[in-house]
């Protein structure tokens, strides 16, 4: 039976326990937890909420340097720093831990950082998988922006990794794609595109947007979690980040159920 839960970089501004209370009075049935809002008392306020875990991410998200996130700059380190992350994450029990390739050349390096964050999902029993990003923007964050190209990277690697689907990147993924991979994905992100798009942190919520979201979601025919993440660039004029959280994890709940419901009509 799916749920709908809201990733807390939707509502940056808040804290963990904020995170938690603004979700349940949104009547959303999980969070997906970023490990830099973590803190001592998270894990026993996440028990104590009733929420559901859904996909993670690490303080440092991907194997090679990001050009708009601070980090290391070796990449032996960022996966320390991301196999550190997961056992962070493990005991909220998440649908998966999710993490990007990072933008560059230097492949080698990317294969080997694959097999140890599989290696390390797998002994702390995590489901690990990669988010391919939409090419736009992929200069920014990736190699690899469809899931075929990252299901071929895995597959390149051997690693014991899943895929991750996000619409906001792969809403324009032929349905055939999502058909042929979707025993491989292991987490759900939504959003919509805003038509023009003017960086690549200016997502709007299902619904106002461009996305068809219907023939998307019968193609993954996904059974878990719909995790709504948000970024919205806050020296934009008209930012989600600058709305209030608790209305627009309200909203974004509200909007995300009409929008699966819609789909499956």
């Amino acid at each position: 039976m799916s749920g709908f839960s809201i990733s807390q970089i939707t509502t940056v501004t808040q804290s963990f326990a904020d995170d938690l209370d603004a979700y349940r009075a949104a009547g959303a049935d999980g969070i997906g937890v970023w490990e830099m809002k973590v803190g001592d008392d998270s894990l026993e306020r996440f028990r104590a909420s009733g929420l559901e875990s859904a996909a993670a991410i690490p303080a440092v998200p991907s194997i090679l340097p990001l050009p708009l996130m601070q980090g290391p700059a070796d990449p032996a380190e960022r996966v320390e720093a991301i196999c550190a992350g997961i056992r962070c994450l493990a005991p909220f029990e998440p649908a998966c831990v999710l993490f990007l390739t990072g933008p560059g050349d230097d492949r080698g390096t990317i294969v080997e950082g694959l097999r140890a964050i599989g290696d390390e999902g797998r002994r702390s029993g995590v489901r690990v998988v990669l988010e391919p990003i939409q090419r736009a923007f992929a200069h920014h964050w990736t190699v690899v922006s469809s899931l075929a190209e990252a299901a071929e990277l895995l597959d390149e690697a051997g690693a014991d990794i899943g895929l991750m689907y996000d619409s906001w990147h792969l809403w324009r993924e032929p349905l055939e794609e999502i058909e042929r991979y979707r025993e491989r994905i292991h987490g759900v992100h939504l959003a919509d595109w805003r038509e023009p798009t003017r960086n690549t942190d200016d997502r709007v919520l299902p619904g106002d947007g461009v996305v068809k979201f219907g023939p998307i979601l019968d193609a993954l025919r996904w059974d878990g979690l719909f995790d709504l993440e948000i970024f919205s660039d806050s020296e934009l004029p008209d930012s989600l980040w600058k709305e209030d959280p608790r209305e627009l994890a309200r909203r974004g709940i509200e909007q995300l159920r009409r929008t699966v419901s819609s789909a499956s009509a």
